[in-house]
């Protein structure tokens, strides 16, 4: 129970749904576990013993009348209590899930670099979810079945008291110790399987969201099959795991129930040879009963519990994972950045596979472009995402216009910087609203005006919808060039001093590359311009080369000068030309 105790914050905004809750459940168990014996010692002897001749009627239907009114309570209760408990959880549900959201959008990129979506997915969603069926069936049974089981065993010690029959409640009560010994080793056996389940069913969201995030390469290769029979490999993994959960879950209550027969023919034995009337037998009988079935539904809430322990560990992994790129406490107070870049002795390390970047020490004056040249892997992308501070150095400093950008507010930084990446994300919603990421709130004619600039508005007014045209997930609707025309509108709405542009314009036809670079040319214009370049068509545009090799940067300058005194990129460039 210790692992849920942070999570019981939850409950603080539905404290009083929840206080209201446990008092149902109050009246539940002690009209449950006392009410019922209580009844059958004294209602039914009085109605169908020797002195029900003498009743009147009206007195006979006041007794009579204690039958439903226990059981009024008892259901009324039973149900209130169920249905707040479980209004809690969907509250609980929301605000957890939420919380990991969040958690998501804090969170560095090297650590989605090392989780799968699909994994992440499920974490969001199913092991939210988990958690949350534990918590409110925790704090439903909490109260209900303890109360039930201190009622009934009030009754039994009133009866054997009243009866000098201590020794008979002491006899009856050890089978309930007994019914631990299987409650604790089936616990821990459903903590091991419901974490494998867990984590199966993560990995296969992952899987499912792969293969649907690659349904061309997979028909393009006649994959579909080996998909299907991997796909089926999975499901019968977490079903041969889930079947192991329910054989746990299902397989205590009647153990349980075995184990407390033994107790209840050891009372019939023992009323028997005492001589225990009938109507004292029988609310011994119902007591008894009464007080093993909450040791059962114990017993399952155990089970409950250490599933959703399962689903806590995962969720624990995402809420304790540090938070590595934060705003500083007192952030230095920007305005519009002039976009002068500096890198003091930058070291970076993604894990200890070795640096990235190695001592980086470059100077990029404002209102240049400058294309970042090299193998692949050799640091290019790394150099560009430290200046969003997507990553923090390893060692040294990034710097714009003298300061750290560590001393900044993240969303002021960002601010100040427009990325265009090689493959571009739009979001499920319309053509509009994806280009108004760029600065949420430009008018409709800012829009527009930036669609122009980006050659976008024309093919964007051929849909019958136009800019109001619903962009489905990914923008499977637009072609590669599309796509890179919306993202770059969005970067002349976004207006910044600082550009990112990772070959964009990598997937346009040769009319439209044309196009787009007399855009950029007006775009780049009073901007410092970061510009990864995969292709050397894009040079024209550019001041300044930096020539990376093994995460160092080991040459720049013009073209004309680093083709004449740097081998590595004149061969690259002629191995590009041909």
């Amino acid at each position: 129970m210790k692992s849920f105790y942070p999570y019981f914050k939850y409950l603080k905004p539905v404290a009083w749904t929840f206080a209201l809750a446990l008092l149902c459940g109050l009246f539940f168990g002690i009209s449950s576990g006392f009410g019922i014996p209580f009844m059958t010692q004294r209602v039914f002897p009085r109605i169908f013993g020797e002195e029900a001749e003498n009743l009147s009627l009206p007195v006979l239907i006041g007794i009579a009348s204690l039958i439903p009114l226990t059981f009024v309570v008892r259901g009324l209760s039973g149900f209130l209590n169920t249905y707040l408990i479980n209004l809690c959880g969907i509250k609980i549900l929301e605000a957890i899930r939420a919380d990991i959201f969040a958690k998501y959008q804090a969170l560095p990129l090297g650590f989605f670099q090392k989780h799968s979506s699909g994994d992440l997915v499920s974490r969001c969603l199913a092991d939210t979810n988990a958690v949350q069926n534990t918590l409110t069936t925790v704090a439903n049974d909490l109260v209900k079945q303890p109360l039930t089981l201190l009622g009934a065993v009030g009754f039994l010690t009133y009866i054997s008291l009243q009866n000098r029959e201590v020794f008979f409640l002491l006899a009856c009560m050890a089978a309930i110790p007994a019914c631990a010994v299987p409650i604790k080793i089936i616990g821990k056996k459903m903590l091991r399987r419901s974490r494998q389940t867990q984590r199966q069913l993560g990995d296969m969201t992952g899987f499912v969201s792969e293969n649907l995030r690659s349904a061309r390469e997979i028909r393009a290769f006649n994959l579909e099959e080996p998909q299907q029979y991997l796909f089926a490999e999975k499901i019968r993994k977490l079903l041969t795991l889930q079947l192991k959960v329910v054989k746990y879950k299902k397989g205590l209550p009647p153990l349980i129930e075995i184990i407390a027969s033994f107790g209840l023919a050891f009372a019939f034995l023992y009323a028997y040879r005492s001589g225990l009337g009938l109507e004292t037998f029988l609310s011994l009988f119902a007591a008894l009963y009464l007080s093993y079935d909450p040791v059962k539904k114990l017993g399952m809430m155990q089970n409950q519990i250490q599933k959703g322990r399962g689903a806590l560990d995962r969720l624990d992994e995402i809420m304790r994972e540090p938070v590595t790129i934060r705003d500083p406490e007192t952030p230095r107070p920007i305005k519009r950045l002039g976009g002068e870049i500096v890198f003091e002795d930058v070291s970076f390390t993604y894990d200890a596979d070795g640096p990235v970047l190695e001592n980086i020490r470059v100077h990029l004056p404002p209102g240049q472009v400058y294309a970042l040249v090299g193998p692949s892997g050799a640091g290019k992308s790394t150099f560009a995402n430290l200046i969003p501070r997507f990553f923090d150095p390893t060692v040294g400093a990034v710097r714009i216009d003298g300061i750290d950008i560590r001393e900044m507010r993240l969303k002021d930084l960002r601010s100040q910087i427009a990325l265009v990446s090689q493959d571009p994300v739009l979001f499920d919603d319309t053509v509009f609203n994806n280009i108004l990421v760029g600065r949420p709130g430009a008018t409709r004619d800012e829009v527009l005006r930036a669609a122009e600039s980006a050659y976008a508005r024309d093919f964007i007014e051929t849909f019958d919808q136009g800019f109001d045209t619903p962009v489905q997930e990914g923008g499977t609707r637009l072609s590669g060039g599309q796509k890179q025309r919306i993202a770059l509108a969005r970067a002349f709405l976004k207006d910044a001093p600082i550009l990112i542009l990772d070959e964009a314009t990598s997937a346009l036809d040769s009319e439209s590359e044309e196009k787009i670079k007399d855009a950029l040319r007006r775009l780049v214009e009073g901007r410092t311009v970061l510009m990864i370049a995969h292709r050397f068509s894009t040079l024209s545009l550019v001041d300044r080369i930096l020539y990376f090799e093994a995460g160092r940067i080991t040459a720049q300058g013009p073209h004309a000068s680093l083709y004449e005194d740097c081998a590595p990129y004149r061969q690259l460039y002629e191995r590009q030309k041909g």
